[in-house]
């Protein structure tokens, strides 16, 4: 039996005994490099509608049938499993798909072997204009393989770098930067990596471009890290972004980033997505992380599945995401912490909480619900018809500034701010990936372990908040017991964005309040 490899990467193929054969079937080589991914057995029904969506069921059947036949004669053998209701590639059959051969190099750490997978991108070039249903398909495996990839280039800088192999480092950031050319941290990893290699004249280079790409595509300057990175003359606080760290949990390496000092640590939380060293990029968002550090040590981390955390194929539900804050918090080493839960990520802060009572000093719950969809007793969410068409409109709209409007509509105008958000997302997560994120949020319901948070909370909700309604915040202040609620002008969801003074002052306030006992977290 003929072995076959299928791929992907790039323009379609598909090789035989490692010669090309010629599949002049453009729905054929679809149909092959659909039922490769699923890897399981597809309805006949869904087949003939994803390839032949205008055509009558009867009619678009009967096509499968003639098209499943062209192809193994063509191929030269059977390769179908097929009965009266379904169709697979048969388990018999030793078939090689690039992509497949990817995703495990990153299952296994090995980021090195993964690139020299990855070509191009999934089906660059192949496309079915009349096929909708498959375009959208191959559009989110598309975007769900490059976000790995881009894992796994930020991975392999940090590696080979620590390693001393900057040339190596060097090039693997410059395929970073290929990919999001607007991006100042991606930038400065390739320049970074060039000095570290001794390329003083090509870091130069790369640095008057990047400054280039910003003026005109942007109309912006450069950061200051970006502007100094050629002569550092400035200390820690100059805001490069520092390397990040990894704790192990679990089966997952999560990624983590400490900064500042001080005998309270402040663990921060942004949401559903977030990238440690793409939330930096953001002047709004930088000026809130250096403001929180004069209240001690701040530590952030990416959640399993997002970011520079390992990807790993399901969504963070908020008991693993509970589990995932105390590896990341003993890794750390710390005494005193105080969580700042927003949004998404309260949910998982008060599980911790609850579960950890004495190693948290303080909760903090911002634009922060305690359940992810409507109940007649729980009116603040969306209901499941609403809610899961915000979702199929966020995913669709994935790679783009996503729903940008709902979380910073006061910086939703700002050229920038999209661009920075676009690039955050795509580098964050994927599509797929998004999805099941999302999926976890709608089941979220931590209504029954509020009453049992003992540590104090301070609840800060926007009046205006048009991603959690401001009732959603109002609920969870009262439900959990003598926490303190302030309610704060604007409509912005995300913490960052608007006055962020209010917000300080209520932390103060909150913070100095605290007892001052210390305990390490084992």
């Amino acid at each position: 039996m003929t072995a076959f490899s299928l791929l992907t990467f790039g323009y379609p193929e598909i090789r035989g005994e490692g010669r090309a054969i010629k599949l002049n079937l453009r729905k054929g080589m679809a149909l092959l490099i659909y039922l490769a991914e699923v890897r399981a057995a597809v309805s006949r029904d869904i087949l003939a509608t994803l390839l032949w969506p205008e055509s009558p069921q009867e009619t678009a059947r009967t096509r499968l049938r003639r098209m499943l036949h062209r192809i193994e004669s063509v191929l030269g053998q059977h390769v179908f499993v097929t009965d009266r209701t379904s169709v697979r590639w048969s388990p018999e059959l030793e078939l090689t798909v690039d992509t497949h051969l990817f995703e495990r190099a990153c299952d296994r750490g090995a980021f090195e072997e993964a690139c020299q997978h990855y070509r191009s991108d999934f089906l660059a070039g192949f496309s079915l204009s009349d096929c909708r249903e498959f375009e959208d398909w191959a559009f989110f495996r598309r975007e769900a393989l490059r976000g790995r990839l881009m894992h796994g280039l930020e991975r392999l800088v940090q590696d080979q770098n620590t390693a001393g192999e900057h040339f190596a480092a060097a090039a693997h950031a410059g395929r970073l930067v290929e990919l999001d050319p607007l991006s100042e941290v991606y930038a400065r990893h390739l320049i970074r990596s060039l000095l570290l290699a001794g390329d003083r004249s090509s870091a130069e280079r790369h640095h008057s471009a990047l400054i280039q790409r910003l003026h005109d595509e942007l109309g912006v300057a450069p950061e200051a890290a970006t502007e100094s990175i050629l002569n550092p003359t400035v200390g820690p606080l100059a805001h490069a972004v520092a390397t990040p760290l990894y704790a192990k949990g679990a089966g997952v390496h999560l990624a983590y980033q400490t900064y500042g000092s001080g005998e309270l640590d402040i663990l921060i939380m942004p949401g559903f997505v977030s990238h440690l060293e793409r939330q930096w990029e953001h002047p709004a968002c930088r000026a809130f992380l250096i403001s929180s550090m004069a209240l001690g040590r701040v530590i952030i981390f990416d959640r399993r599945g997002v970011g520079l955390s390992d990807r790993v194929g399901s969504a963070p539900s908020v008991e693993v995401t509970a589990e995932d804050i105390g590896t990341v918090l003993r890794a750390a080493q710390t005494r005193r912490v105080v969580l700042f839960g927003a949004s998404e990520c309260g949910p998982a802060s008060v599980k911790f909480t609850v579960d950890e009572p004495h190693l948290v000093a303080g909760l903090i719950l911002f634009g922060s619900l305690a359940k992810g969809s409507w109940t007649p007793d729980y009116p603040y969410m969306l209901r499941a018809s609403q809610y899961e068409a915000w979702r199929q409109q966020l995913v669709a709209e994935w790679g783009g500034h996503a729903g940008i409007e709902t979380f910073g509509p006061s910086l939703s105008g700002d050229l920038q701010t999209r661009v920075w958000w676009a690039g955050l997302l795509r580098a964050a997560s994927s599509p797929g990936g998004i999805w099941a994120v999302l999926e976890s949020l709608r089941d979220t319901d931590v209504r029954h372990l509020l009453a049992r948070v003992s540590s104090p909370t301070l609840v800060l909700h926007r009046r205006n908040d048009r991603a959690v309604r401001v009732a959603a915040g109002r609920d969870l202040a009262r439900q959990i017991p003598g926490a303190r609620y302030v309610e704060l002008d604007g409509d912005d969801h995300w913490f960052f964005a608007g006055d962020q003074h209010p917000i300080f002052e209520a932390i103060r306030r909150f913070i100095a309040g605290l007892p001052r006992d210390r305990k390490r977290i084992r």
